[in-house]
């Protein structure tokens, strides 16, 4: 399946960052189990690597992607330990230019119509509206559709359980959503069974 079939099928990714590779595996396999099937790991996780390549074999009906890659030589290294798409915080052609070269997906973080238009026209895959919730939330979404309807467009920074489905609505294709999927408490008491419920509702709410 193809990037954009993989999103209108899917809706939302999961955004895991943690500083302990364990943690990380526990969180990818809860939200594994609660039917999410897309899922980053951001490269400032612990071990990024390492879990990509884990998740990669303990869980291969999901696409394991990553995140925050700041530069061609975190790309590489990503794509090296099996990474099946790809997030960046920002615009940049030489990381668009790369990954279009390799034939993996590649999502840059742009939050203005002129950043929007400049990654889509370089060759992004999707372009990520990151921080979404500083420039007015799933009403920026919308506010884009008439210019912009074309470009597939996954919001970030401020989706929740409660709001995701109102950017679906609005025209995004999908959605990345994080802390609000993990809250602390449940991860503090390895509470992974409410985490997949908590993954279940959204994928349930965004696909039915």
């Amino acid at each position: 399946m193809d990037w954009i079939s993989l999103l209108k099928t899917y809706r939302a990714i999961a955004v895991i960052r943690v500083d302990q590779i364990a943690i990380g595996f526990q969180l990818a396999k809860a939200v594994a189990a609660g039917g999410m099937s897309l899922i980053e790991i951001t490269w400032n996780s612990d071990r990024p690597a390492e879990l990509i390549s884990q998740l990669r074999s303990e869980l291969p009906n999901c696409i394991i992607g990553t995140g925050t890659i700041l530069n061609v030589d975190e790309m590489e290294q990503a794509i090296a330990a099996g990474a099946q798409f790809l997030f960046t915080p920002h615009t940049n052609f030489a990381l668009i230019q790369a990954a279009v070269a390799r034939q993996v997906p590649i999502i840059p973080g742009a939050l203005s119509p002129t950043e929007i238009i400049t990654a889509w026209q370089a060759g992004a895959s999707s372009v990520k509206i990151f921080p979404i919730q500083a420039v007015g939330g799933a009403n920026y979404i919308k506010s884009l559709q008439a210019p912009l309807g074309q470009i597939p467009l996954i919001p970030t920074g401020g989706v929740n359980l409660a709001n995701a489905a109102e950017f679906i609505q609005a025209g995004a294709i999908a959605v990345g959503l994080a802390g609000d999927l993990f809250p602390k408490s449940l991860v503090a008491a390895g509470n992974w069974e409410a985490i997949a419920q908590r993954a279940q509702n959204l994928v349930k709410e965004l696909t039915s």
